[in-house]
């Protein structure tokens, strides 16, 4: 088995979910020495293209993006989600970059040089909410909702790896960590992170929850593309029983 099994071609192509929404599969990454599929989603708003998490850049899909509508803004809604933004930057000068709370004050941040213009949080877009999960040591992450299709937009709150493409030697890591289909949840090791968020880490995974979404795209493994309200409220029973 390559690790590119691990993966949900067609890759670095725009797909279609709902109108006015799209996701883009890439990777893998390498991590821990699991091989992470990695998605970004693509809203139209107002204005043009908003990028959710950005893969690695790809010309091409930058211009099958471009005959959607001018890119105007590159999210970056988790400390973990930021590493492809400086080619997006580079090749969309005059899109506005966001992040969640906190971020462009970490180190690695820093030293990239990356461009970070805003905060995420409040509201920026019409028919988005959005929502601060916060955690220990500074962690956020910031989940948003596309209204018009009651679709929630994640990265790392939910990690659902099939086993059945992964590499047999990573599947037990996979299952130690939490993340594996069809019972996928946040690592382990986030979990305790968003543990020590307390009351204000329950509430806002609450909030989320009442947003009752029909389905929950995130970075990492198969999406729910239905019972969306059901499977989320499963991935957060470790902090919302």
């Amino acid at each position: 088995m390559t690790v590119l099994q691990a993966t949900y071609p067609p890759l670095d192509v725009l797909k279609p979910v709902v109108e006015d929404l799209w996701v883009v599969d890439s990777g893998p990454l390498a991590v821990a020495r699991i091989p992470l599929p990695v998605r970004m989603t693509i809203i139209r708003v107002d204005d043009g293209m908003l990028l959710h998490s950005p893969t690695p850049y790809d010309r091409t899909l930058r211009q099958a993006i471009a005959e959607l509508g001018p890119i105007r803004h590159l999210v970056a809604p988790s400390f973990a989600h930021w590493i492809f933004m400086r080619e997006w930057v580079a090749a969309c000068p005059d899109a506005i970059t966001w992040a969640a709370p906190g971020l462009r004050d970490r180190r690695q941040v820093r030293r990239s040089g990356l461009r970070l213009d805003r905060d995420l949080g409040g509201p920026a877009w019409g028919g988005i909410e959005q929502c601060v999960i916060p955690g220990g040591g500074g962690f956020r992450e910031v989940a948003l909702l596309h209204r018009p299709s009651r679709t929630v937009l994640l990265s790392d709150l939910v990690q659902n790896l099939e086993p059945a493409k992964l590499p047999v030697m990573a599947r037990p890591l996979a299952r130690l960590l939490g993340v594996t289909a069809p019972d996928g949840r946040a690592p382990v090791y986030l979990r305790a992170m968003i543990r020590l968020g307390g009351e204000d880490a329950a509430s806002a995974v609450s909030r989320v929850l009442a947003w009752e979404p029909e389905r929950v795209i995130f970075a990492h493994g198969r999406w729910f593309e239905q019972d969306g309200a059901a499977e989320l409220r499963r991935s957060f029973r470790w902090i919302v029983p």
